[in-house]
């Protein structure tokens, strides 16, 4: 691929006698959406998992924008240009919408640590800025109204959203979403596809995403990854993955592939 801003090279992981993830190779698009998708215990979560940073493969390497980043701690992959969101969310308990995507601006802190207890006016600054940065996000996702709610007692939909302001709030160039549409009514999965486009087009992001819903997969994905027993069994646009007879025997089942 001419322009890949991700890439993974047989890529292995085993825990004890298991081999969880087997071979995996994908190449990423710049700009682009696409999905991997699979069976609950393909792997799909694992895969994520590996390349950000909180499991270290077996063998195997991830490349971001031409960069080794396998087996990087997360918070170093994090500062590369990497974010995420996780399957079940995972907001800060207690603390308010607004403080949510204020605590991830500060990975791209510019002020010493040691400015915040003199309170120096570089820390203010940059403070003043984090926040004005942070309100801008979430209005970007509907929730500025709700800035100075506690951020666990928003409804799941907006929790989802706010999981996003969230990680966009670390200035990503690649953003992997965990399941977006779990949980959610088929009038706000509809709204989720146009939400993610909108989310690619005016942040710059490339956007790789795992996802149960085929409607959603399929409607916005521009590329999708089946992956099946660790392994990826097939790759395509969506039409090609509604007609490919091995992922409609492991997955998606007939009804799903006339989607």
């Amino acid at each position: 691929m001419a322009d890949a801003i991700l890439k993974t090279e047989e890529v292995v992981i085993k825990f004890g006698g298991l081999t969880a993830v087997s071979g995996f190779s994908i190449e990423a698009e710049r700009g682009s959406i696409s999905s991997l998708i699979g069976p609950n215990g393909a792997g799909k979560t694992t895969c994520f998992n590996i390349i950000t940073g909180f499991y270290k493969p077996t063998s195997g390497r991830v490349i971001f924008n031409g960069k080794d980043v396998t087996g990087m701690p997360p918070h170093l992959v994090c500062k590369t240009g990497i974010a995420r969101t996780f399957q079940n969310i995972r907001l800060f308990t207690g603390g308010t919408v607004l403080q949510n995507v204020m605590t991830a601006c500060w990975v791209r802190q510019r002020a010493p640590w040691w400015s915040a207890p003199l309170q120096l006016p570089i820390f203010r600054r940059e403070e003043r800025e984090i926040r004005e940065r942070s309100m801008e996000l979430l209005a970007a996702v509907g929730l500025d109204g709700l800035a100075e709610e506690v951020a666990t007692g928003l409804p799941y939909g907006a929790q989802r959203r706010l999981e996003i302001a969230r990680a966009l709030a670390t200035g990503p160039e690649l953003l992997l979403l965990d399941e977006p549409a779990a949980g959610m009514n088929p009038q706000e999965s509809l709204e989720l596809m146009d939400f993610i486009r909108d989310i690619r087009d005016r942040f710059k992001v490339t956007i790789l995403m795992i996802e149960h819903d085929m409607k959603v997969v399929m409607g916005v994905s521009e590329w999708i990854r089946v992956l099946d027993y660790g392994q990826l069994i097939a790759e395509g646009t969506p039409d090609e993955i509604k007609k490919n007879p091995r992922v409609i025997e492991a997955y998606l089942g007939k009804e799903a592939a006339g989607c």
